[in-house]
Order: structure tokens, then C-alpha cells, then sequence
């Protein structure tokens, strides 16, 4: 039976795999046919029928193609050259992607700046980059001027809409450029080998890291996931993920758009709206990200959940103990986990629905996709090492670090790592003589595990580990055991310091429904659930859990605010072993704790 299932799961990934390679192998053969030029070629081929769509705007291909070549034009006006770097700054809409087409036609860098950040933070993304224009949305701009006194002067501002005091308006600049396609003369040689755009990581530890995209990466992102979905012209993709990351921004919309599909792009995620929306606009696809998932099943029923037309769900981070119900209650025909990130080279699929898994790589593609599970010395935050100096190959079943190996190969492309701005970020995710003497492999920074089928399994971020009691604790796994007490809607778990302890003890952040949630069942039910060393000391009841636009739980604020209750009017509540309960943490029982006079 067992031999029966692997079969069938190798068939269903050789026919995504072989619909994926048609699609993605002409990219090497052409290496000057290039993303914006693509567009031009869908244009003819698909004239008025609709690209991207909002609520308040509608693109055509021919429009998308016409609205770029305007942006293209501009650029050559204002002197931009091959290589020079701009920054876009705007909420998602048509228009967004738009500018970015038509810049990196022109064979501008587009940074996409996550409209989220201010100050010192904004700042940083946009010096890295060192741009010579910022393009901003006028109502944006208050955002942007938190970081202005940190910003190069030199650095030209445009605004994009109304109410601009005192910027260039570059919505009324452009109606000075043609709409025409580019002539030979105006477009500046491109090929797949240069840098279109820099797509930055979510920055959930230390400032987000800009990640350099080459058009071959970009075309790769967009053919590739369209083979993946089988897009096909009668597609029409939902998306509410920002446009400033690659799923957003590229895998969402390009692999519809050279499929001749459509997209609806919303500008932000509404778990109340999202069903009215997937049915109203008749989407047969949506693109999902990290915990998009959980919020929607823990929203009331409505009667649009099952009305809808999709026939796939694809997205990364759906954790198992959402999974089930999720498709379940909404009805999802087929779910496609994927497993990737934007600058590293490690990509795994999960074509045939194990519940879980973020894929795998079969044994008749393992040699063209090298990837590696390796034992991981958690007080060194690097992969453990043996006697002769290299890394030790995880048994299936054992958590360890994910690589990639770096390829020096030109003609694989897809297995190299191209590194973000600065060379110093680029170093740390590169390690050395992995395997034999002089090897490189990309470091992902994720811990997963393999089972004896081959499939993998996502523990936790390198980071949000922690040790407590000589044990490792994977901050999600608790949290998946954690989310099953009722009453619990949400649960962050982190470790924290203790003076006096080595390692860091459990605590979990709760949004929870006061009807439902009682201490002593949360407190019992983590006793039978969990191992004494996973068991969190701390709970801390909160409205809300902070979150980076791609969903990932924020945990600086709250590992540094620790279990002190006078830096915060949350509750916070003790697993006291003599009450052998969970009891209201006060200043008095603080100062026992941190002075050793309470043993945890």
C-alpha cells in the first residue's frame, strides 16, 4: 500500500514538475527576453481583456503595456540609466505594478519599500539601496517624512496624487511621455543576468535585508509558479497580499498574467470581506501567506465561504493544525503548499496534498535540486560540525537546518544565490565546506524535519528556538498545541530570560475569547499536551498579536518586555509549581522570581 501511495505521489509531481519545466526552460535560451518585454508580447496577444483589477481600477494587457512604456519614457527623461536605483513607496493597486514594469524596462533597480515602515527603519531600506528618485503615494507621505532627516538629501522625491505640497507630481509628469511601444533605440540592452528589482526580507529580527532579484530570478518566479497552478486565461487570482514581497508582488500576478489570466488585487487583507470578495469577482485562485489562513477560520460563518469558484488554494505557512479545517469548511478543492524564499535557492512543492508538508524533492530530481538537512548545535546557532570539520546529515526524523547548494554552474541559474545589497548580509547566509572541502550552501535559516517518505516539515525559525531544562523548544509547535485549548484564538510563543537559569523560559502571548477561556482547563490541558520542559511559565493575555505584513507574529517587542508586569497593563500569569495553577503575576511575586526565591 505504501509503495502503491509513493507511486502515486511521484506521478503527481512528475506531471506538475514537467508542466513547470515547459514553461521555465526557454527562459535560459533567450537571455534577453526580458519580464517587461514579455508584457509587451501579452499585450498583442491579449488586447483588451483584463490584467489586473481593484476597486477602483482596471487594467487591460494593452493598458498595463501602454500605462509601463509611459513609466519607461519617464525615466529616460529624467536620466535614469541601466542599474540606477529607484524606490517605490505605494499601497497595492494596478498602477504599482505598473511602475515597476515600466522602470525595469528602462533597465532601472525598483526597490519595493514596505509601506508599513518609518524613521529610522524606512530610512535604512532606502539608503541600502543608495536610489536616485523615491516614488511615493501621496498619502504616503507623511510616512515617508518620519525618515526625510535620514535620508541623502540628494535623493529626488516624486509624489504620485493629490494633495503633493511642494513635490513634483509625477502622475502629471507622465501624461508628457507616449504610450507607444519602445522603439529599439530607447530600450537599453536587458538581459536575465541584470538586476530588476530589490525585494526585502520581513525584517522580523534586525532591519530587512534587500534582496537582489536579476530578471532571470523574476522570470523564473512568474513562468515557474504558473506552471505550478497550471494558470490558464479563464484564471482570475485573489490577491490581498502587499505588493512589496515576492508573493504579492510577483508570484501572484505574473504567473497569471503570462498565462493571459487576471488578477484582483486588493489593497489589504480583510478576513470579513475576504469571501464576498473571492465570489464577487468569480476567483478561481487565491495566493495565501502565514497565518491568513487561521484568521479566516476563526471568523464567524458566512453564507459566501462556500458559494466561491476557487479550485486551488497555493500559498507557504499553513500550519497543520489549521489545515484541516480549513479546507474542510470552506471547501478548498486542492491546496498547494510551496516552500521558498525570495533570495534563496531551496524550493520545495506540495503537489499532492500531505496535510503539513511544504513538500519534497523526489528521488528522479534530487541530483538537479540539492538540498540538505544538517544537525544544528543550537548554542551556537550553527550547523554542528564532526571531528574532520564538516556538517552531519540529519536521520529522517531529526529537526536540523535547510541549505540549498550554491551551483557555480551558468547554466543553473535557478541554484545560485545572488545576494542582497550589501556584501556583509551576503556573507552570513553562505556557508563554507559543508559537505566536502571548498562546497557552498545557502543557509535558510529554517528548521524542518523529514519523514521516511521523503516529505518536509517546518519546525521553526533558527532564533525563535529557545532551550529551557537542557531541551530544544520549537516556539511553533507549542503554539499549534497551544491554539487547540479552548477559548484560544491566537498564541505567540517565545522564550525569555530568567536570572539565575541557563536557556530561556516559555512564555505565550494569548488572544483569547473571554467566554470560553478558563485558566485551570489551559492549565490542565497543557500538562497532559506538552513535556514539562515545553510548558510555558508565563501567559500573557493580550488584545491582539502584532504581525509584518506577510502575517509572521512580531516577538522583539515581547521577548524584550519579558514577564516584567510593570512594562505592560497586560495581564500576565505565572505556572506556579506550588499552586500547581496558573496565578497573576504582581510585582511582589515578580521580585521572588528574578531573585531566586521561587524554584521554576
Amino acid at each position: 500500500m505504501r509503495l502503491i501511495q509513493q507511486l502515486k505521489a511521484d506521478f503527481v509531481y512528475a506531471r506538475g514538475a514537467l508542466r513547470t519545466l515547459a514553461r521555465t526552460q526557454p527562459i535560459a535560451k533567450h537571455p534577453t527576453r526580458v519580464f517587461p518585454a514579455i508584457i509587451d508580447e501579452l499585450a498583442a496577444r491579449y488586447g483588451d481583456a483584463p490584467a489586473l483589477i481593484s476597486d477602483h481600477e482596471r487594467l487591460s494587457y494593452r493598458g498595463l503595456a501602454s500605462r509601463a512604456n509611459r513609466y519607461a519614457r519617464w525615466a529616460r527623461a529624467q536620466g535614469l540609466a541601466k542599474g540606477d536605483a529607484v524606490c517605490l513607496m505605494m499601497p497595492n493597486r494596478p498602477e504599482y505594478m505598473a511602475i515597476w514594469l515600466g522602470l525595469t524596462q528602462a533597465g532601472v533597480v525598483v526597490a519595493l519599500i514596505n509601506t508599513n515602515l518609518t524613521s529610522a527603519s524606512l530610512a535604512y531600506c532606502i539608503n541600502v539601496v543608495a536610489p536616485k528618485d523615491i516614488v511615493v503615494a501621496a498619502e504616503l507621505l507623511e510616512r515617508l517624512d518620519t525618515a526625510r532627516e535620514r535620508i541623502d538629501a540628494k535623493i529626488k522625491i516624486w509624489a504620485h496624487g493629490e494633495n503633493a505640497v511642494g513635490l513634483p507630481r509625477l502622475d502629471i509628469d507622465l501624461a508628457q511621455s507616449s504610450d507607444a511601444p519602445l522603439t529599439a533605440d530607447e530600450r537599453p540592452v536587458l538581459t536575465i543576468e541584470d538586476r530588476a528589482l530589490y525585494i526585502y526580507t520581513s525584517g522580523t529580527t534586525g532591519m530587512p535585508k534587500a534582496a537582489n532579484i536579476n530578471h532571470y530570478r523574476l522570470m523564473l518566479a512568474c513562468f515557474g509558479f504558473s506552471g505550478i497552478m497550471d494558470t490558464k486565461p479563464s484564471d482570475r487570482m485573489y490577491n490581498c497580499l502587499p505588493m512589496y514581497h515576492t508573493v504579492g508582488g510577483v508570484l501572484a500576478t505574473g504567473a497569471m498574467l503570462v498565462s493571459g489570466g487576471s488578477v484582483f488585487i486588493r489593497e489589504k487583507f480583510s478576513a470579513r470581506e475576504f469571501w464576498n470578495d473571492v465570489v464577487h469577482q468569480e476567483c478561481t485562485i487565491f495566493q495565501y501567506i502565514g497565518e491568513l489562513c487561521r484568521y479566516l477560520v476563526n471568523t464567524p460563518p458566512t453564507d459566501a465561504e462556500t458559494r466561491h469558484k476557487l479550485r486551488l488554494a497555493c500559498g507557504n505557512g499553513l500550519r497543520p493544525d489549521v489545515w484541516h479545517e480549513f479546507k474542510r469548511r470552506f471547501r478548498i478543492p486542492h491546496i498547494l503548499e510551496f516552500y521558498a524564499a525570495t533570495e534563496g535557492n531551496v524550493t520545495l512543492f506540495n503537489f499532492d496534498d500531505r496535510e503539513g508538508s511544504v513538500g519534497r524533492i523526489p528521488w528522479f530530481l534530487a541530483s538537479h535540486f540539492p538540498i540538505k538537512l544538517v544537525r544544528f548545535d543550537y548554542s551556537t546557532e550553527m550547523p554542528a560540525r564532526d571531528k574532520s570539520g564538516l556538517c552531519i546529515p540529519c536521520k529522517p526524523g531529526e529537526v536540523g537546518e535547510m541549505l540549498g547548494k550554491i551551483m557555480r554552474d551558468a547554466s543553473k541559474p535557478a541554484a545560485r544565490f545572488e545576494g542582497y545589497a550589501t556584501a556583509q548580509e551576503t556573507k552570513r547566509k553562505i556557508l563554507h565546506d559543508v559537505f566536502e572541502h571548498g562546497d557552498m550552501w545557502f543557509r535558510t535559516g529554517d528548521l524542518m524535519r523529514q519523514d521516511r517518505d521523503g516529505y518536509f516539515y517546518f519546525v521553526d525559525r533558527i532564533g525563535d528556538t529557545f532551550r529551557w531544562k537542557g531541551e530544544n523548544v520549537a516556539t511553533l509547535e507549542v503554539s499549534e498545541t497551544i491554539t487547540g485549548i479552548p477559548g484560544v484564538v491566537e498564541a505567540n510563543v517565545y522564550g525569555v530570560a530568567v536570572p539565575g537559569h541557563d536557556g530561556r523560559a516559555g512564555m505565550v502571548a494569548l488572544v483569547i475569547d473571554p467566554a470560553s477561556f478558563d485558566l485551570a482547563v489551559a492549565h490542565r490541558f497543557i500538562g497532559e499536551h506538552l513535556p514539562s520542559y515545553a510548558r510555558p511559565v508565563f501567559l500573557r493575555i493580550r488584545g491582539e498579536i502584532e504581525v509584518t505584513a506577510t502575517f509572521k507574529q512580531k516577538k522583539f517587542d515581547l521577548v524584550r518586555e519579558a514577564f516584567d508586569p510593570s512594562e505592560t497593563s497586560d495581564a500576565i500569569y505565572f505556572n506556579d509549581p506550588r499552586a500547581q495553577a496558573f496565578v497573576r503575576l504582581d510585582p511582589a511575586l515578580y521580585q521572588d522570581i528574578i531573585s531566586g526565591r521561587i524554584n521554576i
